[in-house]
């Protein structure tokens, strides 16, 4: 039953002009699905940076199935966040984009142990690894980073079911993304 509700991506959702007048409308529109808002936010880049993001996107969600995915289309960054929550402080890895690349960040990265010294950064915390491409993500010492940063994610990564996908923060402004 349509209680006179449309998607946002709708042609009926647009603004409607009748003689350079807009005209009322009495439909309400419905908020896009996450997964419609998610793939708007990647169009925003490049197509080769866009791409990059989607593959590296469906490694990790192999490798975190139960994850949850909280999304932030922040001022500086583009970041898929891979929790055992819907908590931002319950963080394990996450993807992060801006137009000049794609990294992999580890939120509690300072703890991680790092025997091949990939980790770059000297924060108090927060520790990445740059992507050149979704294979770098299959290289075992990468492999053995994320190993150890889901080892320690406290609470630990539920064993069964799957992980929602979460839009957290979209800010008005942001730096260009192409």
């Amino acid at each position: 039953m349509n209680r006179g509700w449309q998607r946002m991506d709708s042609p009926c959702c647009q603004p409607i002009f009748l003689n350079g007048k807009r005209k009322q409308s009495n439909m309400q529109c419905m908020p896009a699905t996450p997964g419609q808002q998610l793939e708007r936010f990647v169009a925003k880049f490049e197509p080769a940076m866009g791409k990059l993001i989607r593959e590296c996107r469906a490694v990790m969600r192999k490798r975190f199935p139960t994850a949850n995915e909280l999304v932030y289309d922040n001022y500086n960054f583009f970041v898929i966040g891979y929790c055992t929550t819907e908590r931002p402080s319950d963080c394990v890895v996450s993807l992060a984009a801006n137009s000049k690349g794609l990294g992999l960040s580890f939120y509690h990265g300072a703890t991680v142990p790092d025997p091949h010294r990939l980790l770059q950064g000297s924060g108090n915390q927060n520790r990445f690894v740059r992507l050149d491409g979704a294979a770098t993500l299959s290289r075992p010492e990468i492999r053995e980073l994320l190993d150890a940063a889901e080892a320690q994610a406290d609470p630990p990564f539920a064993t069964r079911g799957g992980g929602k996908l979460i839009i957290r923060s979209i800010s008005k402004k942001q730096r260009p993304r192409k």
